[in-house]
């Protein structure tokens, strides 16, 4: 019986001396381990940085665009406030070019109106908001009661308008 007690020792000793060779091995892959995880906090940190930066530039695109049409803006403001003091034909003439002057920026930061009368009724584009009897074909636009506007082709606002029923018999 004695014989087999020592196996039991040599197989405990075999497997002490297979940890010892591996134990380098695991702290090598410990270490693979350690500098993969620290790689990876910075990359998400630094990711996490861009999308912060990123956040922050466009408020202020956003912002000096605001700015620089409102600053457009204010010049239309100023003709109004001359145009109230004006008296007369001075009055009607000094609209009028505040009105182009308005249109003109407008136009420059691609905002256009939406031309819709003697066209067909176009839903997309038009809220009818009366439906009377004319002599134009059943379901022609005959007036404008709010000009619509686009935005570089995307309908901002849509142009209130009057539809034809066609002739009433």
């Amino acid at each position: 019986m004695k014989g087999n007690t020592s196996e039991p020792n040599e197989k405990h000793q075999n497997l002490a001396n297979e940890a010892d060779a591996a134990s380098p091995a695991l702290e090598e892959l410990q270490k693979a381990y350690d500098d993969l995880n620290s790689r990876y906090l910075r990359l998400a940190a630094d990711f996490d940085n861009y999308r912060k930066r990123m956040a922050r530039e466009l408020d202020a695109r956003t912002t000096f665009a605001i700015e620089n049409f409102a600053v457009e803006l204010l010049e239309v403001v100023d003709n109004f406030e001359r145009a109230e003091k004006a008296e007369g034909a001075g009055l009607t003439e000094g609209v009028e070019q505040i009105r182009k002057l308005f249109m003109t920026i407008l136009e420059r930061h691609g905002i256009a109106p939406i031309e819709c009368r003697n066209l067909p009724f176009d839903p997309e584009r038009h809220e009818a908001i009366a439906y009377v009897p004319s002599d134009a074909k059943e379901g022609t636009v005959i007036d404008e009661a709010v000009r619509g506007y686009c935005m570089q082709d995307k309908i901002i606002r849509c142009a209130k308008v009057v539809v034809s029923k066609g002739k009433e018999e």
